[in-house]
């Protein structure tokens, strides 16, 4: 069971803003995750080979295709400043 405290605890470590109306909600849920991992910690794996990962590896890449799907005249109709047919952007820098 994970108190609301430690929710809280868990909430700023990660950098998480949490509502009052939440943080009972979050304890409740981190104690079911929790419980998960003790009941994974039940399941008997003696006779299982480590693996370094569960899907054998393929290729998942596709192959890069250039396809064209909008004009240039569409594409800088969503610029807020365009000159000779480029973005105009505001100067970063001095040099």
């Amino acid at each position: 069971m994970i108190t609301v405290k430690e929710a809280e605890n868990v909430a700023k470590l990660a950098r998480l803003a949490l509502a009052d109306d939440e943080k009972q909600k979050q304890a409740d849920q981190m104690g079911k995750l929790l419980d998960y991992f003790n009941l994974l910690n039940e399941v008997n794996t003696e006779n299982v080979e480590p693996m370094a990962q569960a899907i054998p590896k393929i290729n998942v890449m596709r192959d890069d295709v250039m396809v064209q799907n909008f004009t240039r005249e569409e594409l800088l109709a969503n610029a807020p400043l365009e000159e000779d047919s480029y973005f105009k952007v505001p100067k970063i820098s001095e040099e």
